[in-house]
């Protein structure tokens, strides 16, 4: 096991380190520099794979490390058969990405960084799903949002790519602290902070009392990251990314992580019925919404962001539905769309890239030229719209397998499964076959295939779709059964093939294609119709984060003008306010005040001391000019180092010499360096609230000691200093000891503090002292005006 924990890692580091070393291999190879960095994601699939057998057997791997055992956290991995399908939906498609990128963007003067984006963005994905526990599993899920924050805006010249990845970085961000707090209350009531065991808990969650608001939290995470109707506007704006960063998106990457985390939390937090009411009604908005608005684009990228919407939308409806076969379904329908949308978005770059346009009205007749990414675009368009020999029909008959009931819930969800179905139908093929039939339309570009970088990827992704469902039996045995029974919670075994289920479910399905070919024979007119509607409508969730973040800075800026006016004088005392109220109210409130020790018998020379230190207080105090006030203040200081000498800690007494000198001769050299009034202008009632606030101050100080005094003393620590000091660090003076060898770190870190404040108090100094020049430059009279200002 240890052996297998290692490899684990190791091919979970494989990624990141394709990050490190992509910009050297880049300025090495080039583009060119493709092939070799494929390799890292490559071997991570095969090894990965070699898990296939043991996990389609039943069996789940982990491993991991412990953090802090204590509490139960550990930087732990789980491969089951619904881990294990992500992982290799990744890891294959990162290759042919990788491979796609190389060709895609041949010649641009970044793209070792943004090969090295893309490596970080695979590592933290496979990092998501592979995690067990809840610590991983967060820090994996907020950096998916980073990394792809970093692939959106990876054109940060244009301003629509910055906006777009704030967007995603703002509600995928927001939604990870839901999540956040929903994995926190999960812990909190099940007292397990792994996957592994949450999975084996039984009914614990479900019965909890915040089962809704842990399960809401959750959905907050899980709908933001996934898209989900209102929060999926972020989803089309992401377009604004490179090709290949869309593909690899929209296909087997960070879109499903919120249909990942509902699988993987359906045997615990599945089956009730607020589960199967808000997942099936949130994900049928999305499906319609996503498929309406992809009628109405005329982007290729677009139309296929849209209908990812749509899938998704599908993907959490068959998730909430509850049924085995809704989990076979959503299974099968995860993995067909991984492989034709990665490929249909492979093939719209193409068409861009070779056209230089992705306007569908634009663009005719490319079949000729490019008949390679045709027949690619063509398969994966067969998959998309559910027709034979593809896998995405087997998805679709099981789809309607599972959702045509009896009862009205399900009858609603199938006529809303049709027609989401039908549009995607229609939408596949227009963006598979408009481009490519009718006569040839001039481009921007001399249309022509693409090299073997582009085309590699469509074409092995459509074929796979094609195999997939040809070799139905052995891909159920090895992917898709295995998966279901890990979403499940208990063993499911999936047999559906190529032939069509008769019936309703044919029946169906013929429905489907029927209005999918009269929608994409009236596409134009559904276009149009679509953009009147969504006119009317007004404006959409996008328009409404524009006005959210506008709010948002507007507040802030209100906000800031009252708690960080720019005044000093009104930090400092908010500050000691607080904190005299955190020494007062606590012991006054819970009855714990310390009792008042009786008047210590002082001899006449100890008496003295504190009555040179209360005259200090009083010179302070009553000091016409601040000057006087800071001499006056070093009296304090002095007195006190003298208590300290008397009551035997005479290397606390030098200390304390040293540090007063330091701050009295520190603060009288600043205050000759500033423009500051000569005395103290404050008014009566400020002067007194500010005496108030002192005295709140000292009195809660008093009391805390002498409520600390009250407890018996612990000599664990002196015993152990005192036994130590000479033997471990042969020292004799314990306090010098304890300074410099056990507490060694601390006190460097005490000197650079220290350093680091002089040196901006010289820094301080010196900009004043140039600024003063400057001016005497333009004024001659200045320097004689400033002068008598400081006397």
């Amino acid at each position: 096991m240890a052996g297998v924990t290692g490899l684990t890692f190791l091919a979970l580091c494989l990624p990141f380190f394709g990050a490190l070393i992509a910009p050297v291999i880049v300025r090495r190879f080039g583009h060119n520099a493709a092939w070799p960095l494929s390799l890292l994601p490559a071997l991570a699939f095969l090894y990965f794979a070699g898990f296939l057998p043991e996990i389609a057997s039943g069996q789940a791997v982990e491993g991991g490390l412990d953090w802090v055992p204590s509490l139960g956290l550990r930087f732990s991995w789980l491969l089951d058969g619904l881990s294990l399908t992500f992982a290799l939906l990744i890891t294959g498609i990162g290759t042919l990405i990788i491979l796609y990128t190389g060709g895609y963007l041949k010649g641009h003067a970044d793209l070792g960084r943004f090969f090295s984006f893309m490596f970080l963005f695979m590592g933290s994905m496979l990092g998501l799903v592979v995690s067990d526990s809840f610590l991983t599993l967060f820090v994996f899920w907020e950096l998916t949002s980073i990394t792809s924050f970093l692939l959106i805006g990876f054109d940060h010249q244009r301003e629509a790519s910055r906006r777009a990845a704030l967007q995603a970085l703002v509600v995928t961000g927001g939604g990870g602290l839901l999540l956040l707090a929903g994995l926190l209350l999960i812990w909190q009531i099940t007292g397990i902070a792994s996957m592994s065991e949450l999975l084996h808990s039984g009914d614990t969650l479900r019965t909890s009392p915040l089962y809704l608001s842990a399960l809401i939290l959750v959905l907050g995470g899980a709908f933001t990251k996934s898209a989900q109707f209102p929060f999926h506007f972020w989803l089309p704006n992401a377009m604004e990314a490179p090709t290949p960063v869309s593909a690899y998106l929209h296909s087997a990457t960070m879109v499903k992580a919120g249909v990942y985390l509902l699988m993987r939390l359906n045997p615990v937090m599945g089956d009730t019925v607020a589960w199967q009411t808000i997942l099936p009604i949130f994900g049928a908005a999305t499906l319609l919404v996503g498929t309406l608005l992809a009628i109405r684009q005329t982007d290729l990228k677009l139309k296929l962001a849209y209908t990812t919407v749509s899938s998704l939308g599908l993907l959490v409806l068959l998730t909430g539905f509850g049924t085995d076969y809704a989990i076979e379904a959503a299974v099968l329908y995860l993995a067909a769309h991984s492989l034709f949308k990665g490929a249909l978005f492979m093939v719209a770059g193409i068409v861009d890239h070779e056209t230089g346009t992705r306007d569908i009205t634009r663009l005719g007749g490319l079949r000729s030229a490019m008949p390679l990414t045709f027949a690619a675009a063509i398969v994966a368009a067969v998959s998309m719209g559910g027709l034979p020999p593809a896998f995405g029909f087997l998805a679709k008959e099981e789809i309607y397998v599972a959702l045509a009931q009896a009862s009205p819930w399900a009858i609603i969800l199938t006529v809303i499964a049709v027609v989401g179905n039908a549009l995607m139908f229609a939408i596949a093929f227009a963006v598979a076959l408009k481009p490519f039939v009718g006569s040839l339309t001039e481009t921007p570009r001399h249309p022509h295939e693409a090299p073997p970088l582009l085309w590699l990827g469509p074409v092995v992704l459509a074929l796979l779709g094609l195999a997939s469902a040809l070799l139905s039996g052995s891909w159920h045995g090895y992917v898709s059964s295995p998966m279901a029974s890990a979403v499940g919670g208990k063993e499911l075994h999936i047999s559906v093939s190529l032939v069509p289920h008769i019936g309703l479910p044919l029946a169906l399905s013929l429905v489907t294609v029927l209005i999918g070919v009269l929608v994409y024979w009236q596409l134009d007119r559904a276009r149009f119709l679509m953009s009147v509607i969504l006119r009317n409508l007004g404006p959409g969730p996008d328009r409404g984060f524009d006005g959210f973040i506008s709010g948002l800075v507007r507040v802030s800026h209100v906000v800031s003008r009252i708690l960080q006016p720019g005044r000093l004088e009104i930090y400092v005392t908010v500050t000691f306010l607080c904190l005299a109220a955190m020494l007062l109210l606590p012991p006054i409130f819970h009855g714990e005040l310390p009792a008042i020790p009786a008047w210590p018998n002082l001899q006449w020379h100890e008496a003295t001391i504190f009555l040179i230190a209360i005259i200090g207080l009083a010179a302070v105090v009553l000091a016409r000019d601040r000057l006087t006030a800071i001499v006056s203040l070093g009296i304090q200081g002095f007195a006190v180092a003298v208590i300290f000498l008397l009551f035997g800690a005479p290397d606390l007494s030098f200390t304390q010499f040293m540090v007063e000198t330091l701050a009295v001769v520190i603060l009288a050299m600043v205050m000759t360096r500033l423009r500051l009034s000569a005395s103290d202008r404050r008014p009566p009632l400020k002067m007194l609230a500010h005496a108030l606030i002192a005295i709140a101050c000292g009195t809660g100080f008093g009391l805390l000691l002498l409520k600390a005094t009250e407890a018996p003393f612990d000599l664990t620590l002196t015993a152990f200093f005192n036994h130590y000091s000479k033997l471990i660090a042969h020292g004799d003076n314990v306090v010098n000891v304890i300074i410099v060898d056990f507490r060694g770190t601390d006190t460097l870190g005490e000197i650079a503090v220290v350093a680091i404040t002089g040196l901006a108090i010289l820094a301080l100094i010196r900009i004043r002292a140039g600024g003063e020049r400057k001016l005497a430059a333009n004024d001659p009279d200045l320097e004689e005006k400033m002068e008598a200002e400081r006397s």
